[in-house]
């Protein structure tokens, strides 16, 4: 399986309208790829919180068709990262969208952990409630988006559901670089499953991105990285590693779950 991470540059001094049609000319040239992934919010930028209600479309707006058009175009699997979602019902969400390779919308992913700390992208989306995977010819993809990658709960879940490569689109910061390695290896080494992180190259509204996109197999060794700047990251991949990681060393079967919560046990407890 051959999946190609497209770390885009998100460059303030280009349209949206313009950076979506060479957004789709960049998946256009990864015809023959199975899989191709572009990162979060590469429309408005993760950090550009001033953008979002601007720039907010239905999920059959204009990325949506353009995307559609590049995969059907191209022939590939097309997660084609996420976009600043309007509900016409609801709030905005941070929305990622899967397309097969005749052009359908085959998934959409509404981000449940948002970025913030009650301001940003906390108080200006809803949070999704749905964990969501696709099935491919040859594997299952559990979708998650950046700030997901902090909570392994998530990726656990994703995992009971079949997931045998986890795809994460991102507008991660460079000054949080090492924690999207570290975090990338761990959530592939812990569940046993490949993992496909893209960030993006650039500015967020001033904000340095950490570009690093990262492959990583089921036992934690890195297959492909790229560096800071917008690149195409292509890797050639089993998904059949991931259950056979998964039969050698079978540690997801000694889960204990239910457990109750600690108790404090005899003497007593000081002040805080």
């Amino acid at each position: 399986m051959r999946a190609s991470l497209i770390q885009i540059e998100v460059d303030e001094g280009e349209s949206v309208e313009a950076r979506r049609r060479r957004a789709a000319a960049l998946v256009r040239a990864q015809a023959g790829a199975d899989l191709v992934v572009l990162p979060e919010l590469w429309t408005t930028g993760a950090f550009a919180y001033e953008e979002f209600g601007r720039e907010a479309e239905p999920l059959e707006g204009p990325t949506c068709e353009a995307m559609a058009e590049a995969a059907s175009d191209a022939g590939v699997w097309l997660h084609a990262g996420s976009i600043p979602e309007r509900d016409p019902d609801g709030p905005l969400y941070n929305t990622s969208l899967v397309f097969s390779p005749s052009g359908e919308l085959a998934a959409a992913y509404r981000k449940i952990h948002r970025f913030g700390f009650d301001k940003g992208e906390a108080v200006l989306m809803g949070a999704g409630r749905d964990l969501v995977t696709v099935r491919l010819p040859e594997a299952v993809l559990g979708l998650g988006t950046c700030y997901d990658l902090r909570f392994p709960e998530l990726f656990r879940g994703l995992v009971d559901a079949g997931a045998e490569l986890l795809v994460l689109p991102a507008g991660w910061p460079e000054r949080r670089r090492a924690h999207w390695t570290l975090l990338a290896r761990a959530r592939a080494v812990e569940n046993q499953a490949f993992m496909l992180a893209c960030g993006t190259a650039g500015m967020h509204a001033g904000v340095p991105q950490a570009g690093h996109s990262v492959v990583v197999d089921p036992w934690g060794e890195v297959l492909a990285e790229a560096g800071p700047g917008e690149e195409v990251l292509t890797v050639d991949l089993d998904p059949a590693k991931a259950a056979a990681t998964r039969e050698q060393f079978p540690a997801l079967k000694d889960r204990v779950l239910g457990l109750e919560p600690p108790r404090h046990r005899g003497g007593t407890r000081g002040p805080a």
